[in-house]
């Protein structure tokens, strides 16, 4: 097959216009290059702060943190005063609670006890004051013996008697005479013979040193 030969001058025009093309593209790189230098320091300098998770700035991410614990602390701190308060104040009020009504038991129990104003009750009366002094006897020696004597009457009066006869009638309950009742009257009674405890605890004492208990004595006495 026969070459077919190119002009020189086209050839010529072909070198030219590569040499004219990479001449270009060498000048492009260039200029791109110097543009990016360029802009490198510019970019350099400006300031990006870092920014924590929560998009509060790195630096202030710690105090907030910080600040957070600290105010949970301050509230259970609160809290717990609070709760200790109120237990206190509980404590106070119970005891409170519990000393009046102790004192209230004091008091019940310290309140004088009301006896009927019957034979019943003039002989329990008695009883208990007997009680506290000691001397003996019991609500069946003292009833028997007062039904003997007065049946009951707490101003009876003996007029008849050997003791009336000397001008000492026997009175009350246990027809007791004045003199007996002087000498064996018992503190915390009536001083007058014929009140119906006073009488009764006189006369139990005059027999419980004479006979031993009002229970022993069964006549006159």
């Amino acid at each position: 097959m026969p070459r077919i030969s190119l002009p020189r001058t086209t050839r010529t025009h072909k070198i030219a216009a590569a040499v004219l093309v990479t001449v270009g593209a060498s000048t492009a790189l260039a200029a791109t290059a110097e543009t990016s230098s360029a802009q490198i320091p510019a970019q350099a300098t400006a300031s990006v702060k870092p920014v924590s998770a929560n998009g509060l700035p790195a630096k202030d991410a710690p105090k907030k943190a910080a600040a957070k614990p600290a105010k949970k602390s301050e509230k259970d701190d609160k809290a717990a005063k609070a709760a200790k308060a109120k237990a206190a104040k509980a404590a106070k009020a119970a005891k409170a609670k519990a000393a009046a009504k102790k004192s209230a038991a004091k008091h019940k129990a310290a309140a004088p006890t009301i006896y009927k104003n019957n034979l019943d009750g003039w002989i329990k009366e008695s009883l208990a004051i007997m009680k506290a002094h000691h001397i003996p006897g019991t609500y069946e020696g003292l009833h028997r013996n007062i039904m003997r004597e007065s049946s009951g009457n707490p101003n009876a009066v003996n007029n008849w008697d050997i003791n009336a006869q000397n001008g000492v009638p026997s009175k009350g309950l246990l027809q007791v005479i004045q003199p007996t009742f002087d000498t064996f009257h018992v503190p915390g009674t009536a001083d007058k013979l014929t009140d119906p405890v006073a009488n009764l605890t006189a006369a139990a004492n005059y027999a419980a040193h004479r006979y031993g208990s009002i229970d022993n004595v069964n006549s006159a006495y």
